[in-house]
């Protein structure tokens, strides 16, 4: 028995079996689902549209359907933003499940409800970020807009512009090194102001004599298009994020650059591994949420009802519910909260503290908690789930390592295992190391990657 604990690169594992092809495989499916997902209404439709080739059917379906078996598959969609999906156990849902849950929403900038404007014969969006930025990250990149707009008429219009081949694309403004004596003397955090995200979308005045500004032109522009008119700004939801598709990183083809993969790495991870589970022991639960970056707040944050709800009626549709039925299968439930945490980054080495930190390469991470200094709003996992997730990666020869996110007084960060745990369910936060975490584009390893699909499918499978 080897007394030491010691780090292992996933690498060479993967290369000791003979994994390479399966990795680089997955990847590319992983890089595929990333492109079709740049928002979290459009990760959701992707998820559905996947489920649905499974063989999952919705919720409404399963209820007009009356019944509910072992091995069936059901999804239930909250309200185009997120989404659940169920593999129906052997045993009674009041039983407990595995539960995977992650968020499918990632840091970008959002449009105002009165965005548009003119300025020295420029057109711009005024935006309100959305989640932890480094605002100086977002300027002079070419971003996209996306989201949906419910027209004057309550037409729902769905629009993307920005990635597409022949797409124009859109930018926030940098003053020049030549003028920037004063805005060099700024802390990095004061250098862009919130304020001063605006996003750059024109510069041609409309002919029309009576309306000759850039904004007209704008907006007859979009109207043209989307039969849009300024009022319907008030009710849409615009996101500008990072323009660009996922792509490989590095000669070796090893690394994973893109938008969003805090947190849509372990969501699709969480698919790939509930897709490959069968008939399992226990109700298998792949959760996708919303509003994680904020808060987990609103009906399609994990604080809202719509899990409970939904596990209340599968509890039905198995025979007789009632409320003990549902606290049981909550309290009896085993999770792992999906979300990233940091890679240990030598450029940045001072903000980690290295015998506790995640290393690019090493495989999945078990975090026994997460949180800011004191642990502040974290669950904190017990030590009982802790030993019980070591022997289920171990038995399946799962690469895994454990890290913190970063030193103590550092900073900190949370996930949404915290609220799943007001279940009483075990819950411990599990996912993959990030470089760049919350910039336009982060970066992941492949190897751990496919190592944490491996772990998630273990999970389901593996019953100690």
């Amino acid at each position: 028995m080897n007394l030491k604990y010691e780090n292992v690169n996933g690498w060479k594992v993967i290369k000791k079996m003979n994994n390479i092809d399966n990795v680089m495989n997955y990847s590319k499916e992983y890089i595929n689902f990333l492109n079709k997902s740049k928002t979290e209404r459009l990760c959701t439709r992707e998820i559905i549209k996947l489920a649905r080739n499974q063989g999952y059917i919705s919720l409404e379906e399963a209820v007009s359907n009356g019944q509910l078996k072992s091995g069936d598959k059901v999804f239930a969609e909250n309200r185009d933003k997120g989404v659940a999906l169920f593999v129906i156990g052997e045993k009674d849902i009041e039983k407990g499940m595995k539960i995977i849950a992650s968020h499918i929403d990632s840091p970008r900038l959002d449009l105002k409800p009165n965005p548009l404007y003119e300025d020295s014969n420029l057109g711009y969006f005024k935006t309100h970020y959305y989640g932890g930025i480094k605002k100086y990250q977002w300027v002079t990149i070419p971003l996209a807009l996306y989201g949906v707009v419910f027209l004057h008429d309550g037409t729902k219009v769905d629009i993307s512009i920005g990635d597409e081949e022949n797409d124009p694309v859109f930018c926030i403004n940098d003053l020049l090194p030549h003028l920037s004596s004063d805005q060099n003397q700024k802390k990095l955090s004061e250098g862009i102001g919130g304020e001063d995200l605006n996003v750059l979308v024109g510069s041609i005045p409309c002919d029309e004599e009576e309306n000759s500004t850039v904004k007209y032109n704008i907006l007859k522009l979009l109207n043209e298009k989307y039969n849009l008119i300024e009022e319907d700004f008030l009710s849409a939801e615009l996101e500008i994020v990072p323009a660009g598709k996922a792509r490989d990183l590095g000669i070796d083809r090893s690394m994973v650059m893109s938008y969003g993969q805090d947190d849509r790495v372990c969501a699709f991870a969480s698919l790939k591994s509930i897709f490959e589970t069968e008939n399992p022991e226990y109700t298998a639960v792949a959760l996708c949420v919303d509003k994680e970056e904020t808060g987990s707040h609103g009906n399609t944050g994990m604080h809202s009802k719509f899990f409970t709800n939904i596990v209340a009626e599968l509890i039905n549709l198995q025979g007789d519910y009632s409320e003990l039925k549902l606290k049981r299968s909550l309290y009896n439930s085993k999770v792992l909260s999906g979300d990233v945490n940091a890679a240990y980054d030598p450029n940045f080495a001072g903000a980690y503290e290295k015998s506790n930190s995640a290393f690019a390469g090493n495989g999945v991470i078990l975090m026994k908690y997460s949180g800011a200094r004191g642990k502040s709003s974290t669950s904190d996992a017990n030590a009982e789930f802790v030993s019980e997730m070591r022997r289920i990666f171990n038995k399946a020869n799962i690469v895994w390592q454990t890290g913190e996110l970063g030193k103590v007084d550092q900073g900190g960060g949370g996930t949404v295992a915290y609220i799943l745990a007001e279940y009483g369910a075990e819950v411990i936060d599990c996912g993959v190391p990030v470089l760049s975490m919350h910039a336009p584009f982060e970066v992941v390893s492949k190897a751990d990657i496919f190592e944490m699909y491996r772990g998630y499918k273990a999970f389901y499978n593996i019953n100690l």
